[in-house]
C-alpha cells in the first residue's frame, strides 16, 4: 500500500509540473506531512473539535459557524412573531405562508448547490451564499406588509443552503472512521443557530427596544441588522481563510490536473439515478423536516396555549422553544457516534439499523408531546427529549449519505439536504395552515408521518455491504460499486477513477466484519 501511495504522490508532481505549477505549491505531498493522521486520500482520521488547525479543523469549525449563521437569520423571526403579527397586521395563513416561504425557497437552493459544490467546491459555495443572502436581512426593518415579509424571509431562507457545503465539506476533509461525527458535529453545531435564536433575537430585541425608547415596531426592525452583520463576516472569513479539499482549492487542483473537471449533465443524472437517494430524500424529511417546522412553530404554540394558563410571555416562550434547537449542542453528534460504533461493529448494515431505530423513536416521541398538550411541564419534558432523537436521526442519516455514491456524492448531498427542506414544506402545509387544526393535533399527525415514511430505510441495499434485513451480494465488491458502475471504461483508463480506488480502499470496513480484508490487502483499479 505505501508503494502505491508514493507512486500517487509522484503522478500527481509529475502532473502539476508539467501544468506549469510549483510542486512546492503543494503544502503537503504525502500522509506523513500533514499534523495529524490521515489516510490516503489525505482525510483526517479522527476529529478534535479543539483544533483549528489548516486544513481540516478549520474547515470544519468554519462549516459549522456558517451553518449556524444561517440558521440564526432564517429563524429570527419565530420569536418576535407575537410584535411582528400585530405590527404588519398578518394572519395566520400569512404567517404560515412566510414560514413556508423561509424553508420552501431553499430546496431548489440545497440542490443546486450540491452541484456547486461538485464543479467548483464547498468553500465558495458557502460563503458566497452567506453574503449573498446578507442583504435580505437588511432589507428586513424596511418591511411594511406581508409580501414583503415573505419576500424577506424567502430570501433569508436560501441561506439555507450552506448545510449542503458544510456536509460536503466534511465527507471530503474526514474518512470513514470520523466522518459520520464529523458531518454530525458540523451540522448539529449549525443546526444549534435554530435554538441561540430562540433566546437570542427577544435579548436582541429587548436591547433595541431600550434603543429605541420603547417603540416595539421599530425594535424588532433593528433586531435584523446583527444576523446580517454576521453573514457578513462568517462568508468573508470562509472565502478567505479555508480551502476546499486536504490537498488545496478545486480551482488549483483541476488546474494541475489532480481533479476531475465533471460535466454538470453527468454527475446530475448519476446521482438522479439512484434510488437510495430518493430513500433518503424522504426519510431525511422527517428529521430535519421536523427540525425546521419546529423551530417556525414552538415559540408561537407555547405562548398561545399555555400564555394565559401558566404565565408564559413572548420571553419565556422562546427560551423554553430554544431547548428544542439547543439540543443541538450534543444530540447531533450523538447519532454521529453512534453511526460509527455500529459501524465498527456490523459495518453498513449497523448504520441503517441506528437511523431506522432512532427516527422511529423520534416519531413516538412526537406523539407523546402532543398528548402532553395540557401540562406545561410534560410538553417541555418530552419536546426536550423528542429533540434529541429527531438530532441524533440527522446525525445517524448523514453516517450514511457519503457513501451513496462517490463522484456525484455533492448531487446527493443537495438533493437529500433539500429534501429536509422538502418535509418542513409538506408537514406545515399539511398539518399548521388549516386555522380549523389545532397545533397539538398536528404535532400528532406529524409523529404518525415520521414513523410510516422511516420505513424507507428498509430498502436501502449496498450489494457489498448490505441492507438492515439482507446481507451482501455475493462476489460484488467496492470496485463495482463506486467505479464500474460509476465510470466508463475509457474514464477509468484514463485515471479518471484513481481517487475513488482510494475511497474504496478506505471504506472496506463499511462491509460485515468476516468479510473485510486484512489491512494489508487492497485491490488496484
Amino acid at each position: 500500500m505505501a508503494d502505491a501511495t508514493t507512486q500517487d504522490v509522484g503522478d500527481d508532481m509529475t502532473t502539476t509540473a508539467m501544468s506549469g505549477i510549483k510542486t512546492e505549491d503543494l503544502v503537503y505531498k504525502t500522509e506523513d506531512d500533514f499534523p495529524i493522521p490521515v489516510d490516503s486520500e489525505h482525510k483526517a482520521m479522527s476529529l478534535n473539535i479543539f483544533s483549528i488547525g489548516k486544513p481540516h479543523h478549520l474547515a470544519f469549525h468554519l462549516s459549522w459557524m456558517g451553518f449556524f449563521v444561517s440558521f440564526v437569520s432564517t429563524f429570527a423571526a419565530a420569536p418576535m412573531i407575537p410584535i411582528i403579527r400585530e405590527d404588519l397586521n398578518l394572519t395566520k395563513p400569512q404567517l404560515a405562508n412566510a414560514g413556508l416561504a423561509a424553508v420552501t425557497g431553499t430546496i431548489i437552493a440545497r440542490v443546486l448547490m450540491g452541484t456547486v459544490c461538485d464543479i467548483i467546491g464547498p468553500r465558495l459555495g458557502l460563503g458566497i451564499v452567506l453574503l449573498m443572502t446578507a442583504p435580505f436581512c437588511f432589507a428586513m426593518p424596511l418591511v411594511t406588509g406581508a409580501t414583503g415579509f415573505l419576500i424577506c424571509r424567502l430570501g433569508i431562507g436560501l441561506g439555507l443552503a450552506t448545510f449542503v457545503a458544510c456536509q460536503f465539506w466534511m465527507s471530503c476533509m474526514f474518512n470513514s472512521k470520523s466522518v459520520g461525527i464529523a458531518n454530525a458535529t458540523a451540522a448539529g453545531w449549525g443546526n444549534l443557530g435554530g435554538g441561540v435564536t430562540q433566546f437570542m433575537m427577544p435579548l436582541v430585541y429587548a436591547f433595541m427596544l431600550t434603543c429605541t425608547d420603547g417603540y416595539a415596531f421599530t425594535a424588532w426592525r433593528w433586531a435584523y441588522l446583527v444576523p446580517g452583520f454576521l453573514h457578513l463576516i462568517v462568508g468573508t472569513l470562509v472565502v478567505a481563510t479555508a480551502q476546499d479539499l486536504p490537498d488545496g482549492n478545486y480551482h488549483f487542483l483541476q488546474t494541475s490536473g489532480q481533479l476531475e473537471k465533471k460535466d454538470t449533465f453527468k454527475v446530475n443524472k448519476l446521482g438522479m439515478c439512484n434510488y437510495r437517494m430518493w430513500c433518503m430524500v424522504l426519510t431525511y424529511g422527517m428529521c430535519f423536516g421536523v427540525e425546521l417546522t419546529m423551530n417556525n412553530i414552538t415559540a408561537s404554540y407555547l405562548f398561545d396555549r399555555f400564555g394565559d394558563s401558566d404565565g408564559v410571555t413572548v420571553q419565556t416562550a422562546g427560551i423554553i422553544a430554544s431547548c428544542y434547537g439547543l439540543m443541538n449542542l450534543f444530540a447531533r453528534s450523538i447519532g454521529g457516534i453512534t453511526s460509527d460504533i455500529m459501524s465498527k461493529r456490523f459495518g453498513m448494515r449497523g448504520r441503517l439499523w441506528t437511523l431506522w431505530v432512532l427516527q422511529t423513536i423520534e416519531g413516538v416521541l412526537c406523539i407523546f408531546m402532543s398528548m402532553a398538550r395540557d401540562s406545561l411541564v410534560w410538553t417541555i419534558f418530552f419536546m426536550v427529549c423528542f429533540s434529541i432523537f429527531v438530532q441524533a436521526s440527522e446525525g445517524a442519516s448523514y453516517g450514511v449519505v457519503p457513501f451513496l455514491t462517490r463522484r456525484a456524492l455533492g448531487v446527493v448531498s443537495g438533493f437529500i439536504g433539500a429534501g429536509g427542506n422538502a418535509g418542513s414544506t409538506l408537514l406545515i402545509a399539511l398539518f399548521f395552515s388549516d386555522p380549523n387544526m389545532s397545533e397539538a393535533d398536528g404535532i400528532m399527525y406529524m409523529g404518525f408521518t415520521i414513523i410510516g415514511i422511516t420505513l424507507l430505510v428498509i430498502p436501502i441495499h449496498f450489494p457489498m455491504w448490505g441492507s438492515m434485513l439482507m446481507g451482501p451480494t455475493a462476489g460484488v465488491t467496492e470496485e463495482d460499486y463506486y467505479i464500474k458502475n460509476e465510470f466508463s471504461d475509457e474514464e477509468i483508463k484514463a485515471g479518471l477513477a484513481k481517487s475513488v480506488q482510494k475511497f474504496c480502499d478506505n471504506s472496506r470496513n463499511e462491509r460485515p466484519v468476516a468479510l473485510r480484508p486484512t489491512p494489508d490487502s487492497f485491490v488496484a483499479v
